[in-house]
């Protein structure tokens, strides 16, 4: 369900390109496994892949903050970058709540066995 909640992070940031793409399925899955599993995983698993699109802003921005030039073909190329910091604290916050959520409810049922 993780992959859901990172489907439906993504999806609208790239509606205009590959958002579409990216939602259907995600929607798709989701119905199936609220079918399947119940409602308290699911939810869980959305919040816990919303950390997905955070993990990956810190990788993008992994050389910032400031300005960082890269070799290209041709050239150099430059682009100003965030701290990386703030989105990997935020993304680790959002996995260890849904982890820490999911077990709750798991110990709650009594394990799955």
């Amino acid at each position: 369900m993780a992959r859901v909640g990172g489907c439906v992070a993504l999806g609208p940031a790239a509606l205009l390109s590959v958002g579409l793409v990216l939602i259907v399925p995600g929607v798709l899955a989701a119905v199936l496994l609220l079918l399947r599993k119940g409602h308290r995983n699911a939810v869980v698993g959305g919040v816990t892949g919303l950390s997905l699109p955070l993990f990956f802003l810190a990788h993008l921005n992994r050389g910032g903050p400031g300005t960082v030039c890269r070799a290209a073909a041709g050239g150099e190329t430059c682009t100003d970058e965030y701290a990386p910091v703030p989105f990997l604290i935020a993304g680790a916050l959002l996995f260890a709540a849904g982890l820490l959520v999911f077990l709750v409810l798991d110990r709650r049922r009594g394990g799955t066995g």
